[in-house]
């Protein structure tokens, strides 16, 4: 199957031949950068990024690349930006990311909206589950990083590969609040660099708290304009 990865910026198309696209980019802007891309598994499997968390490299106490931590595991996180980074979660389940401008930065892509072949990935993730298991609503078969894997068929294999330049997996053309999974990592886990779409069904995990600042932060920022209008 040939997966193709679509940008779409909130004003433009991304030309496929994205390597400027991802090295102009740091983590945290790539992050918001994801919210307007489409993976497509071939013609039949479809869907938009609604959730990504950015990882900044070295400083970042949270990332499998702290401290300027380079191995075996993290290789990719050091390599072109663009290239895909997968790694296994309880020795069972896949993430995907992406590696982005900065010495070891990276985007972990969270969670998608399905678009198309819904029927095909609800196949891909019963697979995985146990028998007799409930029938999945349309928002719940990707709403997490490895069920994001599992509905497009993301393969341990796939790390390495580049978005602009392989032939297989090619690519063309908010709400920020603190992570989730990274509790043990002092300030860095409540740092906002998860971000998703305000109110979108297919979110693995709001955050009620930050959404209600985040928003009472604005009204009174249109109060502040409207007085020196």
């Amino acid at each position: 199957l040939k997966r193709l990865i679509q940008c779409q910026s909130a004003t433009s198309s991304v030309d496929h031949h994205l390597s400027p696209y991802f090295s102009s980019r740091e983590s945290i802007r790539l992050s918001y950068s994801f919210f307007y891309q489409k993976l497509t598994d071939g013609t039949e499997l479809r869907g938009r990024v609604v959730e990504t968390k950015a990882y900044l490299g070295g400083e970042d106490k949270a990332s499998h690349s702290a401290g300027g931590k380079h191995m075996e595991r993290n290789t990719t996180m050091f390599m072109k930006p663009g290239t895909i980074y997968i790694y296994h979660i309880y020795d069972i389940y896949l993430c995907m990311n992406i590696s982005s401008q900065g010495e070891g930065a990276a985007v972990l892509l969270r969670s998608l909206e399905p678009l198309s072949g819904q029927d095909i990935m609800r196949g891909l993730r019963a697979a995985k589950r146990k028998v007799g298991a409930k029938i999945l609503k349309e928002k719940e078969l990707c709403n997490g990083p490895s069920k994001l894997c599992q509905t497009l068929d993301i393969q341990r294999s796939f790390d390495r590969r580049h978005l602009a330049t392989d032939t297989e997996v090619c690519a063309e053309g908010v709400e920020s609040v603190a992570r989730i999974g990274v509790e043990s990592h002092s300030e860095w886990a409540t740092k906002p660099l998860r971000f998703y779409l305000r109110g979108h069904p297919c979110v693995s995990v709001l955050n009620r708290d930050a959404e209600r600042q985040m928003h009472s932060s604005t009204d009174l920022h249109n109060i502040e304009m409207e007085r020196t209008v």
